[in-house]
């Protein structure tokens, strides 16, 4: 099974753009046809946060729009970008959020569970798992202890080192998250956006992983005093593989890329000899 990870498009208004400098509504388009290239195509995308910019209706409908171009179901947790009701009016579709109160879900897709928990903070830039949301993960994992597990909310509870997002990370919450974690043997991943950049870190005894941003990414400026900025670097998006051996995580880039093109061995590559027409990396 394949589930595609986006994460952070910041929707704009039409001809809008966010911070006045990224064409977000473009970047969006651009992911959508990244993920219709693959083959295989994924399951399932799930998306952690910050569908949008300022979580408005404009925003919501465009971006309808462009997951209505997908073939495969789309679940997503909202970020600090987003507003619940708007949020949740836009993808009452769908049928994976409750009707009231926070936007958390669980799905299953064969094999896999997927929990979708909201951090959202109102007003707020920080994020935080309410006692409510942390039962809810709790009654999840124990109801199917067997399903390979991918946990995704917006804010990432560990520390990155870029200080001005590290302020704003997974603030309530994250201790009793890590302890939720390391009881659950079947959580194979903790899933996250937010930072906008590819980082990975061990919480709780599992893979805790940030996914790149469709659009911006944050600037990587490690020192403590570090701007709040961010740098037009190459989109990306996560790819996870789940097979009976866990899950396997692939960084892709989203712009097309010259090639593909096949590893022509020299006659003096120096190493194990190989068959005659075969190639390696």
């Amino acid at each position: 099974m394949l589930i595609a990870q986006i994460s952070d498009l910041h929707i704009r208004p039409r001809g809008a753009l966010a911070y006045g400098v990224s064409e977000t509504n473009l970047f969006a388009e651009h992911a959508i046809h990244a993920l219709l290239r693959l083959v295989p195509r994924p399951d399932c995308v799930i998306v952690s946060g910050d569908l949008t910019d300022c979580g408005l209706d404009e925003e919501y409908a465009l971006l309808r729009e462009l997951f209505a171009r997908l073939p495969m179901p789309v679940f997503a947790v909202p970020g600090n970008h987003d507003r619940r009701e708007p949020f949740r009016r836009a993808f009452a579709e769908g049928g994976y959020l409750p009707p009231e109160g926070d936007l958390t879900f669980v799905v299953d897709r064969g094999p896999v569970r997927i929990v979708g928990l909201d951090s959202l903070v109102a007003g707020q830039s920080h994020g935080a798992l309410t006692p409510g949301t942390l039962d809810f993960l709790e009654a999840a994992l124990a109801t199917r202890p067997e399903a390979p597990t991918l946990v995704m909310l917006h804010h990432p509870p560990f520390a990155t080192g870029i200080g001005h997002m590290d302020t704003a990370r997974l603030l309530d919450g994250a201790a009793e998250l890590e302890a939720i974690v390391a009881r659950h043997p079947q959580v194979a991943r903790i899933l996250c956006g937010h930072v906008h950049r590819s980082i990975q870190a061990v919480f709780g005894g599992r893979i805790c992983q940030i996914a790149p941003s469709v659009a911006h990414q944050v600037a990587l400026d490690l020192r403590p005093d570090a701007p709040s900025c961010f740098v037009l670097e190459p989109p990306g998006f996560l790819l996870h593989a789940v097979t009976g051996g866990g899950v396997v995580t692939h960084t892709a880039a989203i712009d097309r890329a010259p090639g593909p093109f096949p590893f022509v061995l020299p006659a003096d590559y120096p190493g194990k000899a190989r068959p005659a027409g075969a190639m390696t990396p």
